[in-house]
């Protein structure tokens, strides 16, 4: 074998080993890397939904609060008008006379006792108590009489500590009856004592 066949024996002998080897290496590609803004923005992003969700819950909260709170006003509201209405019924609870007579009976001695309580437990109601008649007896006479039976019921209550200034009286004598009628039956409705509040009655509180 002459030389010249020699050297291309030999160059393809390197060809083959290199062949062989793999050939010339992959090209790897570069890890990314993280932009510093990009970092800042999802940072500010995730703490505006953390805020968010914090007012949020809070709102809710003030929300339940005041829903709860005008609830609980407007039952107190409602209560206070119950009390209210139920001492003004019983303020207002009459008493009745016999016939020609201005003594007080013992039955109605206990509705005076509760009114008593009443005006004790508010001091500052004031009331108006009218005297009534039935229709016999002249005007005068009925005047007269009905002016007596609503003293009476005052001298009562004055009695057991109601100061006087806050009752007044009045009598109307026949000309107001409450039931029509021409019997004992009518007239035993109509001789009576009425109670009113002219004053201090807008919230009543119930006694103890």
């Amino acid at each position: 074998m002459n030389r010249l066949s020699m050297l291309v024996v030999a160059g393809c002998a390197v060809a083959v080993v290199s062949a062989a080897c793999g050939g010339a290496k992959p090209v790897t590609a570069p890890t990314p890397v993280a932009n510093a803004d990009s970092i800042a923005a999802a940072e500010r992003a995730r703490n505006d939904s953390i805020e968010a969700a914090r007012q949020d819950s809070i709102r809710r909260a003030q929300e339940d609060n005041e829903r709860v709170n005008r609830q609980r006003s407007a039952d107190s509201l409602a209560a206070i008008q119950r009390t209210t209405e139920e001492v003004r019924a019983m303020l207002a609870t009459m008493i009745h006379f016999d016939f020609d007579r201005a003594t007080l009976r013992g039955e109605d001695v206990g509705v005076l006792d509760d009114k008593i309580k009443i005006l004790q437990a508010n001091p500052n109601v004031h009331i108006r108590i009218s005297g009534h008649c039935d229709e016999r007896g002249s005007d005068e006479y009925n005047l007269a009489l009905g002016n007596r039976r609503a003293q009476a019921a005052k001298q009562y209550l004055v009695s057991h500590g109601i100061d006087a200034s806050r009752i007044e009286t009045q009598s109307w004598g026949e000309e107001k009856p409450l039931v029509d009628g021409h019997d004992e039956t009518a007239w035993s409705q109509n001789r009576r004592d009425e109670f009113e509040i002219i004053s201090g009655g807008d919230n009543l509180r119930r006694p103890s």
